[in-house]
């Protein structure tokens, strides 16, 4: 099959984040054409004088719409594509000059109606995104499910590097209304219509994510919130181990109180655990602060996923609509 990749990127207010992503695309080592859509989503900080910088270096179209949510954004984007393959990604990312070459490789010798990538660190990342894409993608953290390929089962790809064919779309329609998850309820409705999926280990993105601790905790809150609701959608999809992120913060603090009486077991485990995790993180990153910092990422990314979850629990078997936030 020959590809015609369309590449569909929403932004919103991050002029800045897409010059960098436009940038990198302009040093693609694939040598066929490839169209880029962006999808500005009612911004008011618009990128349209970005985009244009790069209208005699790329195939750009631009389109400047209503605001309604990063999936529709991805949808109109994609209906207005001319290729038969989709790429999307954030506004976020910065893609690797291999990207297009690998995904082009990958789908000829294997093809899929779906696919997904990891999402790595580039070396011009704050201290703090490096700590906090560490926290995301380390086996010890996450299981490396965004970064491993020996991590990956049947792989959910996520929207900030997801790529889906053009029969893919038109039967399942794309995104839903969905504003958190909606890249996993597309999956899941991908699978439900035999469309395979796959992990492209070597179509991996630099994805930047958010650049302060309290943005950071509110996007994995997020993320813990979907999955009750996803799991009620899709009641066989659902897992225990997503209850692991609020047992590892209850647990936490029954540590933390039981030293109070001299108990110290499960604090010395809790020490234990976050030795290996500076440990690996400095092995990987060189930096003592990045280490220091996954540290407080970590228990960040578990804290949000937690509470976020038991939110959304509450949320979907009681009518719930408390507000829990982190000032």
């Amino acid at each position: 099959m020959e590809f015609q990749f369309s590449i569909i990127i929403p932004v919103y207010n991050r002029p800045q984040e897409i010059d960098e992503l436009l940038l990198s695309l302009t040093k693609q080592t694939y040598t066929d054409s490839f169209e880029v859509i962006i999808v500005e989503d009612g911004s008011t900080l618009k990128a349209d004088e970005i985009v244009l910088k790069y209208s005699d270096k790329l195939n750009l179209k631009y389109f400047f719409k209503e605001n309604s949510g990063a999936g529709a954004s991805r949808n109109f984007g994609m209906e207005r594509s001319s290729g038969n393959y989709y790429i999307v990604f954030d506004s976020d990312c910065i893609i690797p000059p291999q990207y297009l070459t690998e995904v082009d490789k990958a789908l000829s010798q294997n093809f899929t109606d779906a696919f997904g990538g990891a999402d790595a660190a580039d070396e011009s990342f704050t201290k703090i995104q490096k700590a906090i894409n560490y926290s995301m993608t380390s086996f010890f953290t996450t299981g490396g499910i965004r970064g491993n390929k020996k991590a990956v089962d049947k792989f959910q790809p996520r929207s900030f590097n997801f790529g889906m064919s053009k029969n893919a779309f038109e039967i399942t329609k794309g995104f839903s209304s969905m504003k958190i998850g909606e890249d996993i309820d597309l999956t899941f409705r991908l699978w439900a219509h035999n469309f395979e999926t796959q992990f492209i280990e070597k179509a991996y993105v630099y994805h930047k994510r958010r650049t302060t601790l309290k943005q950071f905790f509110k996007q994995i809150f997020s993320f813990g919130k979907a999955r009750p609701l996803l799991n009620k959608k899709y009641p066989k999809t659902a897992k225990i181990t997503y209850w692991f992120p609020t047992f590892f913060i209850l647990m936490l603090a029954i540590s933390l109180i039981l030293l109070i009486f001299d108990f110290q077991l499960f604090a010395i485990a809790f020490l234990i655990y976050f030795l290996v995790l500076f440990i690996d993180s400095l092995i990987k990153s060189r930096s003592l602060a990045v280490a220091f910092l996954s540290l407080i990422t970590t228990v960040i990314q578990f804290l949000g996923y937690g509470m976020g979850f038991v939110k959304g629990l509450l949320s979907v078997n009681f009518g719930f609509r408390g507000k829990i936030s982190m000032k």
